[in-house]
């Protein structure tokens, strides 16, 4: 009888350091193994960089979710499409990394990857050394599927924002130093100058909670139905795409490069110049298109770019500051003065 050669006979064999390619030349393969040999050769081929994996599938015709049976989930997980997201991450972390946007093992990236499971990056790995192995499977309860790593202890955050905005495929969350400064402040950046950050961004900021808490995923998927980029107080920046994975990145660059732009402006000593509501409104338009979507599509034109908070290169006037101590009573010191003069004119007699 011939022997039938399943995944788990492959994954055993590459455990025990055996090569896959010496099998029994009799030997019968299971759909799943076949596919499994397929998908290792193409991880293992020279590939440009950046490049897809070859022979990347579509998703699963019939879509997975946490009721999946663990075989499936296992199978999925091995597949040559999950191994494409596996390596986008990798990329995209490694940007990360490479633009200062994390440090140590900060940072996490999710990606939608069925009807309420996500691929993410796990905890305690750089995210500019990471390997496609290193990746994790999880519910949208944040319990943990497959993967050999532990997953990212911020990940219910991630989740709780695509549990609340449907559209949102993939998020990146990281700490850029010029936009985490605007958040540590508490201090949106002002808007109506600069047309990419208008187009691509719309940014809201979140209060300070505990990382890694759902209170802190709470008040961050609070926002997400108006804003795909969140600033967390105190803590970096979350922003999600209804494109890619390497969209949501793309954000985080336009929010890094604005903020940066702005403090730079700040310094220049005169007031930033700004473009008219017209103006933004045509860019509101070219937002709405692309689907996008930001708090301001609607407003009046008088209401578009109010920046009372602050703008840079200018100062909020206020009233002068009154050079008499707190408490000054005028008529007691009047009253006090008058005893003073009797009582010194009084001396003198």
């Amino acid at each position: 009888m011939k022997q039938v050669i399943s995944v788990k006979d492959l994954q055993d064999m590459l455990r025990k350091g055996q090569d896959v390619s010496s099998l029994p030349p009799d030997g019968l393969l299971t759909p799943l193994a076949r596919d499994f040999l397929r998908d290792l050769e193409n991880k293992n081929s020279p590939r440009r960089p950046n490049a897809p994996s070859a022979g990347v599938s579509g998703p699963p015709a019939r879509p997975l979710s946490s009721k999946s049976t663990k075989s499936e989930l296992e199978a999925f997980f091995d597949s040559a499409y999950c191994l494409n997201l596996k390596e986008q991450m990798c990329e995209i972390g490694r940007r990360l990394w490479q633009r200062a946007y994390v440090d140590g093992n900060g940072g996490n990236l999710a990606i939608r990857a069925g009807e309420d499971l996500a691929v993410c990056t796990p905890t305690l790995v750089s995210k500019g050394f990471m390997k496609p192995d290193d990746m994790c499977l999880v519910d949208f309860e944040g319990n943990q599927l497959c993967g050999g790593k532990k997953r990212t202890s911020e990940i219910l955050m991630h989740l709780q924002m695509m549990k609340r905005q449907p559209k949102a495929v993939a998020s990146v969350h990281c700490h850029p130093p010029h936009a985490t400064g605007f958040a540590v402040a508490g201090v949106q950046p002002p808007t109506c100058m600069v047309p990419e950050y208008e187009v691509f961004a719309s940014v809201a900021l979140a209060p300070y909670r505990t990382p890694g808490t759902p209170e802190m995923g709470r008040l961050v998927a609070d926002l997400v139905d108006k804003h795909n980029v969140i600033l967390m107080a105190n803590h970096g920046v979350v922003a999600w795409s209804h494109n890619s994975l390497e969209d949501a990145y793309f954000k985080i660059e336009i929010l890094e490069a604005y903020c940066h732009t702005v403090l730079v402006a700040a310094q220049l000593g005169k007031p930033a110049n700004t473009m008219t509501p017209a103006q933004l409104q045509d860019l509101l338009q070219i937002k709405r298109t692309l689907g996008i979507p930001d708090p301001r599509q609607g407003l009046k034109e008088c209401e578009l770019c109010d920046n009372s908070e602050w703008r840079p290169g200018a100062a909020c006037p206020g009233p002068a500051a009154d050079p008499r101590p707190a408490g000054f009573d005028p008529e007691a010191e009047a009253a006090v003065k008058a005893i003073t003069d009797q009582i010194m004119a009084g001396m003198r007699k």
